[in-house]
């Protein structure tokens, strides 16, 4: 799962940010990216904090998101900024030329 996260309201993010890294791990996940400094090396990039977590599986990552305890989380941080978040699977578990390039939410 890949977060870009542009913060306008730090307080309000920081009560999001005390409750999430426990069901993040709950759900099997982890960090490998967790806001840090960034440089661009080629082409734009916005201006935002990257988020990266690695998840044993889709169904891990997608019974996270889907979860009752992390849907009144992310409650918490409704106009703390702007998100972007797309979940992408990892190295083998999709064959890339017959994995379709973007998957909409229904």
């Amino acid at each position: 799962m890949i977060v870009q996260a542009r913060i306008t309201q730090p307080e309000k993010f920081r009560a999001y940010t005390a409750v999430v890294p426990a069901l993040v791990a709950q759900h099997g996940g982890r960090y490998l990216v967790l806001g840090g400094a960034s440089r661009v090396l080629e082409g734009h990039w916005p201006e935002v904090k990257t988020v990266v977590s690695e998840w044993p599986s889709r169904a891990a990552a997608m019974a996270f998101w889907d979860s009752d305890a992390y849907r009144a989380a992310a409650v918490l941080r409704e106009g703390a900024g702007e998100f972007n978040i797309v979940l992408v699977d990892g190295v083998g578990e999709v064959p890339l030329s017959i994995a379709p390039a973007v998957e909409t939410a229904p």
